[in-house]
């Protein structure tokens, strides 16, 4: 579950930079990561869950007061995802909010069989 917590910081930080990228560069390539390498890395085996939780509850506080600020032009600006080509931040929107849910459900369904 933890580890759940933890790649749901690490993936929302890098949207959010990405869509940032997205508002102040022209077309900008975005950055793609290992997930898996990351989870490897020694912070996310010895963080605290409510440190990771701090972080989305923070992160995603600054993601609503950015979107909510964007007007109809700003939310069809996109960059090139090398493995998934042209998002906009319409898309980004989309992916997010239906991969947050996704692991939420993942760490109910744990909770729930424990």
């Amino acid at each position: 579950m933890a580890q759940n917590v933890h790649h749901l910081a690490d993936s929302h930080m890098n949207s959010f930079i990405r869509i940032r990228l997205i508002l102040t560069e022209e077309r900008p390539t975005l950055k793609p990561y290992d997930q898996d390498l990351w989870a490897e890395l020694a912070d996310s085996g010895t963080t605290a869950l409510e440190e990771s939780l701090g972080i989305l509850d923070g992160l995603h506080a600054r993601w609503v007061r950015l979107l909510e600020s964007l007007n109809e032009a700003a939310w069809r600006r996109s960059g090139l995802h090398p493995e998934n080509g042209e998002v906009t931040i319409e898309d980004m929107l989309r992916i997010y909010a239906a991969h947050g849910q996704g692991h939420i459900d993942q760490i109910s369904r744990a909770l729930a069989a424990e």
